[in-house]
């Protein structure tokens, strides 16, 4: 739990650099997807915010291999209370005593999971499942690349989504590597679904932050990356709480999930930074 709430802290900074680097780079031309990412990484805040998703990356696998799914993604989606804390202490965006509200419901969430996580499943994930996972990070490749097309209300949200899936396969798919010898490696799918579900993930999350209702594409991420891995790890791999204690892991999900949904503005909180600047 320690290695997954330092993978919070994380990413819930680079979020507040991306957003404002993202911006950034919107201003500077046109192109696509692909396009803008490029222009964001030229960034100096960009690069400082992969840095520590690099770093963020790294706790995450150690937190993967030793807790359930659900309760990775629980403190992954509380990142944006992270996010929440820094941009106030940074970037001069102030809370109002809901948000404040909604940090400590993050915590309180957490603090429960932690309680009544058990260790994570003993059931291997199948083939099946690996390439399951390669099909979702391809379908979400293709939605990276024309996010640039799609249109009207539903954009940010389907963004979001999308990023929100592919991280998901990137959870999932580590906990489907059970090999680091190059040639294992080399020969299981799910290394081919992280790496096309995370790049795919980043792609549509810079666009997520740089166009349309940031905090709606926020949400869905959240959803995105929560519910859905969180189902596999308990369905296909195993996943258990405590013993007696499974009511107050769903308790605990719901309430960390919730306070974050409710933090989901801070997606865009340093927009107005960047304009200024």
């Amino acid at each position: 739990m320690v290695c997954a709430l330092g993978a919070a802290v994380c990413f819930g900074t680079a979020t507040v650099l991306q957003a404002v680097a993202a911006r950034a780079a919107g201003t500077d031309g046109g192109g696509g997807e692909a396009a803008l990412l490029l222009r964001a990484l030229r960034q100096w805040r960009y690069i400082a915010g992969l840095a520590l998703d690099g770093l963020g990356f790294l706790f995450q696998i150690a937190a993967l291999r030793s807790l359930p799914i659900y309760a990775v993604s629980a403190a992954l989606a509380a990142s944006l209370a992270v996010t929440a804390v820094v941009a106030a202490r940074l970037l001069r965006v102030r809370l109002n005593g809901t948000e404040w509200s909604a940090v400590a419901v993050v915590c309180a969430g957490l603090a429960m999971l932690g309680l009544a996580s058990g260790p994570e499943g003993d059931v291997g994930g199948s083939d099946v499942l690996r390439y399951v996972m390669l099909a979702v990070a391809a379908g979400m490749l293709l939605l990276a690349f024309a996010a640039g097309r799609l249109s009207g209300p539903a954009r940010p949200l389907v963004l979001g989504l999308g990023a929100g899936f592919g991280f998901g396969v990137v959870e999932v798919s580590v906990r489907l590597i059970d090999s680091l010898a190059p040639a294992d490696l080399l020969t299981n799918p799910a290394v081919y679904a992280l790496l096309i579900g995370g790049g795919a993930a980043f792609m549509l999350l810079t666009s997520a932050l740089q166009r349309g209702s940031v905090t709606t594409a926020t949400a869905g991420m959240v959803i995105g990356e929560t519910i859905g891995p969180a189902a596999v790890g308990v369905v296909w791999l195993g996943d258990r709480t405590r013993e007696g204690l499974t009511w107050l892991a769903v308790l605990g999900f719901l309430v960390a999930v919730a306070g974050a949904l409710a933090l989901a503005r801070f997606g865009e909180a340093p927009v107005a930074v960047a304009e200024e600047g």
